[in-house]
């Protein structure tokens, strides 16, 4: 029997960044708060929690990393962390998504970000610089790249885990093991959600509905129907709870897709992870390297530009490209010059890796792999190389493989020094770019073009951002910068419904 309840302002649906972000903000105007996560609360968070907590925000030299992360010592701040200014944050969003982002949603973004790091640094989360991820360290020094610098302190977990605390202490209610599979809905609007709570459905009203739960990337008919052909085979790198159960429950009653829906983040992923994240093994299954290899397919060939440019502006695009490869899987194929240079998780026992100290080797191991065309493939690379150019890793270095077939623009390095190390990567999804069309205070608008009374939505449920690809830790920020304007204007147009 379903049980009805109310005495809430806002329900906030989901549990991750751009959720509690939500529940915290419009907590902080006043209203009663109650979250809905669906997963039990020991895998609550979202895909926030299987992330590293890195956040693209606007900054414009070493005082404002100072001002977010006060703990650094006179030792790290003698690090090179360059600027990023409004300007370059919107040619990063322009150019990433062929000029298709939203103008406005992308204004709000990029004027917001800094001002929502301070936000949630008074809240209680921790920024530090990412030395060794997002930065190499050259003649001493670390030079930062690539636009994302500062990250949460324990990573996604420790940032989910102090926005729980945070709004714990904003009197914000939880609701764990809540699946809402339906909006309480009117002619004048939005009234409340259907939630199984503990396997029992509940009927809880409340004036305004933040839905932040995620997009449907870990349901594999949706990813077959709005991906396409292959995309049920992708391995997915977060919560298995992200089945677009809040886009479905918002298409029902009229709200407007928006966005890319046959777009997404996919990454170069360890081919033999598991089918969904794990916290244990999770940090282990990336492979982001991959501008310092060739990249081979199973044909022994080929087929991307590894250096294009720096990993935060292509890791997002290659994993559709390795999915498309025969088999779904491709081979990373390092010289010993660069393996210094490997992100820590190629250095984890959760790793598909072959090491040769001959070429001829390295090609009898790979067993899946065309062995005359990976050898013929190397011996063309290595004769292509700019050997003149520097190799550069914190720059894009100009060092390219000239007259390939497929172009190599930066850090091409030679395979000629063993041994050689090889990783086994297929297609990793983390989210999808199809959404809800919502107005610039973050209502959901439905198909004919109005704003739907009481339904706001925030983080990946927001459509019309990212197109074909996404700049390095714009999610966090996105949903963050989304879920504190949705909760603000949820708050405000609840207290208007009060006095109505």
């Amino acid at each position: 029997m379903e049980q009805t309840e109310g005495n809430f302002d806002v329900i906030v649906v989901g549990g991750g960044n751009a959720a509690l972000c939500a529940a915290i903000s419009a907590s902080d105007e006043g209203a009663r708060v109650l979250l809905l996560e669906r997963a039990p609360e020991d895998e609550r968070g979202g895909n926030s929690s299987y992330t590293e907590g890195l956040m693209r925000c606007v900054y414009n030299g070493a005082e404002d990393i100072r001002a977010l992360s006060p703990d650094l010592t006179e030792e790290e701040m003698k690090s090179d962390f360059g600027a990023y200014t409004e300007e370059k944050f919107f040619d990063d969003m322009a150019r990433i998504t062929q000029n298709r982002t939203d103008p406005d949603l992308c204004e709000i973004l990029v004027r917001s970000s800094r001002a929502t790091m301070h936000w949630m640094k008074d809240k209680g989360v921790r920024w530090l610089p990412q030395f060794g991820r997002q930065s190499f360290k050259i003649d001493g020094k670390y030079t930062f790249w690539g636009g994302a610098t500062l990250a949460a302190w324990g990573g996604g977990r420790g940032l989910v885990d102090t926005l729980y605390k945070a709004a714990g202490k904003a009197g914000v209610q939880v609701y764990y093991k809540a699946w809402a599979r339906e909006l309480l809905h009117s002619d004048s609007g939005v009234h409340g959600v259907t939630a199984r709570v503990n396997g029992v459905t509940r009927n809880i009203r409340a004036d305004s509905v933040i839905l932040a739960c995620g997009g449907f990337e870990a349901n594999a008919e949706w990813r077959s129907r709005y991906l396409g052909k292959g995309w049920d085979l992708a391995k997915v790198r977060g919560s298995k709870y992200n089945t677009g159960d809040g886009l479905d429950m918002a298409l029902r009653i009229g709200a407007q897709p928006c966005g890319h829906w046959s777009g997404c983040h996919s990454v170069g992923w360890e081919r033999y992870a598991a089918d969904f994240g794990d916290f244990s093994v999770t940090d282990d299954y990336e492979r982001d390297s991959y501008p310092f290899s060739i990249m081979v397919n199973a044909e022994g060939r080929r087929f991307l530009d590894e250096g294009a440019d720096i990993r935060n502006y292509t890791y997002a695009k290659y994993g559709r490209i390795i999915l498309d490869q025969p088999g779904q899987f491709a081979w990373q194929i390092f010289d010993s010059s660069v393996t210094h240079l490997l992100r820590p998780e190629y250095r984890s026992k959760h790793v598909t890796k072959v090491k040769a100290n001959s070429l001829e080797e390295l090609a009898e191991k790979l067993d899946d792999v065309n062995k005359d065309e990976l050898l013929k493939t190397i011996r063309e690379f290595n004769a292509a190389v700019k050997r003149d150019v520097p190799f550069n890793p914190n720059v894009k270095d100009g060092r390219a493989a000239v007259g390939l077939a497929v172009p190599r623009s930066n850090w091409a390095m030679p395979l000629e020094n063993p041994p050689f190390e090889a990783y086994a990567v297929t297609c990793g999804i983390t989210f999808t770019f199809g959404g809800l069309k919502i107005t610039t205070d973050a209502q959901v608008v439905d198909t004919n073009h109005r704003p739907i009374p009481g339904l706001y939505a925030a983080g990946e449920m927001v459509g019309g951002l990212f197109y074909f690809n996404y700049p390095g830790s714009t999610g966090l920020m996105s949903g963050a910068v989304f879920g504190r304007l949705a909760g603000r204007n949820a708050a405000s147009a609840a207290k208007r419904a009060k006095a109505a």
